[in-house]
């Protein structure tokens, strides 16, 4: 990886731990009318950072993604890389990783649909309606951004779950962009296995765990106590978080066994065609 690449993905990295860490306290803050300009320049500040962060990764990640297209070794990166360099690719890539991330933000909370509940009976103003929540909560809860479209419509954006939301979204997409990929080399070469050819595949969609376990222990969706989470209680949206989470070694890991895959495909073909 080149030293700006590098430089990059650590800074994005870091940049958004830093924004959770500045709420590390926060959840046990006495507010005072005083204190709330700051609180709210913090929140403002947090999304600024998080959102420049996502550049910093994405430019990072295309830029090596670039070099490696490029390299002519036998890296499982260059393979990746190699085995999405093309439209199809690319295609699947993009609709997979919007479709997840529709589906992410129904079952997470962030895209609100709520047909039996009227944000205006819990106090918030007609919409159309924004408003952003400064405190308080455990670090990557806050600040919390509330928006309504109509009155039974709208966003609820934590911070966790954007970055969740955008990060398994792409690795989603590596997935299934990659075993489509190791799936076209599997069938026009009898040296890999239909198993492995398509072993990216059982994790295309890692919030229907989460999903699946809150519905049959009945935690499905309903009003709060307070009126800023009236559409997601806090232990839904932690649950369905921690699931999603540790899905995330697993999309890492993925992309490397298939890619490992399509190497070995390489390297027994090569032999087949000098032993001829």
């Amino acid at each position: 990886m080149s030293r700006s690449s590098k430089a990059l993905l650590i800074v994005g990295f870091v940049a958004i731990a830093v924004s959770f860490l500045a709420y590390w306290k926060n959840n046990n803050l006495i507010i005072t009318p005083a204190a709330m300009p700051a609180l709210q320049r913090l929140a403002v500040s947090t999304y600024v950072v998080i959102f420049a962060s996502f550049g910093a990764i994405g430019l990072g990640l295309y830029r090596f993604y670039k070099t490696k297209t490029l390299s002519t070794d036998d890296s499982i990166t260059t393979i990746i890389s190699n085995a999405i360099n093309n439209k199809r690719s690319k295609q699947i890539l993009l609709v997979s990783a919007i479709g997840y991330a529709i589906f992410f933000g129904f079952t997470s909370g962030i895209i609100l649909y709520k047909p039996d509940i009227n944000a205006t009976d819990f106090g918030f103003p007609k919409p159309p309606y924004a408003e952003i929540s400064p405190c308080c909560n455990v670090p990557g809860y806050m600040p919390m951004i509330l928006i309504f479209f109509t009155e039974h419509t709208g966003l609820q954006i934590i911070p966790l779950n954007l970055v969740l939301l955008v990060a398994v979204s792409f690795l989603v997409g590596l997935n299934f962009a990659l075993a489509s990929a190791t799936y076209s080399i599997a069938r026009k070469s009898s040296k890999m296995g239909s198993i492995g050819a398509v072993t990216g595949l059982f994790v295309g969609c890692p919030t229907c765990a989460g999903t699946a376990f809150m519905l049959l222990f009945g935690l499905g969706a309903s009003a709060s106590t307070t009126a800023t989470t009236i559409f997601l209680t806090t232990h839904e949206v932690q649950l369905q978080t921690i699931f999603i989470a540790v899905s995330i070694p697993i999309l890492l890991v993925m992309p490397f066994i298939m890619a490992r895959n399509i190497r070995s495909a390489n390297l027994k073909s090569c032999t087949f065609d000098s032993e001829q």
